[in-house]
């Protein structure tokens, strides 16, 4: 039996672990679901209705996990290549802190795709600009967020900054050019194969499209 990551065409948290398991060499496959129609199976398996899944061959079972967090750093320990967490223990500690920052992020990015008056997304977009200029502090000489080494922090950045590629060609909402180490590192990260590999083609179209079904305040702004 193969590993299989449970997905969804959109979700930054699947995009995580997938990366994570590329990095690692694993080999992985993906089923994805429509979480607006859930499968009855998915439900009875996903404690919190929700993706990422990892279900992996136990026995004559198989064991199933949940959280993006616990999945990428279950791949970093379980399958050999260059650890994508330090192992000294305040490192490791203050790259977790970064990857729940992320997550941060991502919130803020949910309320600006899904805005529907000029206050939500103004304030969206405020507050991640105020999260960048952290980030943009905490950077150092690149390419990636401990230097050379890529990592989960890396791997939990890499989807946020995807959907402002998106963004981008519809309207303005943050200005990267304000923050260059950012800049520099949300390049490096999209060139990077796990990266680009994370999602389908069809991502930008399918992101559209959402923003459509969304009534999104950024399509209106820029018709």
């Amino acid at each position: 039996m193969t590993v299989t990551l449970v997905s969804h065409n959109l979700c930054p948290y699947v995009q995580r672990v997938a990366i994570a398991l590329t990095e690692k060499n694993a080999s992985f496959e993906r089923t994805t679901i429509d979480l607006a129609a859930k499968p009855d199976w998915f439900v009875a398996i996903s404690p919190l209705g929700k993706v990422p899944l990892m279900r992996i061959p136990e026995g004559k079972g198989e064991a199933v996990l949940f959280e993006s967090a616990a999945i990428a750093e279950y791949a970093d320990e379980a399958y050999p290549g260059p650890d994508l967490l330090p192992r000294a223990p305040l490192a490791r500690a203050r790259h977790r802190a970064w990857i729940e920052f992320a997550s941060s992020l991502l919130g803020d990015i949910w309320r600006l795709e899904t805005a529907k008056t000029e206050d939500v997304f103004s304030a969206a977009c405020g507050s991640l600009t105020l999260k960048l200029a952290r980030v943009e502090e905490a950077l150092g000489q690149g390419p990636y967020f401990a230097g050379e080494a890529f990592g989960l922090v890396d791997a939990a950045f890499a989807p946020a900054f995807r959907y402002f590629d998106v963004f981008d060609g519809i309207g303005p909402t943050v200005s990267f050019a304000d923050f260059p180490k950012t800049a520099a590192w949300r390049t490096a990260l999209a060139a990077r194969p796990s990266v680009r590999g994370a999602v389908s083609p069809a991502y930008p179209e399918l992101l559209h499209d959402f923003l459509k079904r969304c009534e999104a305040v950024l399509l209106a702004r820029a018709a």
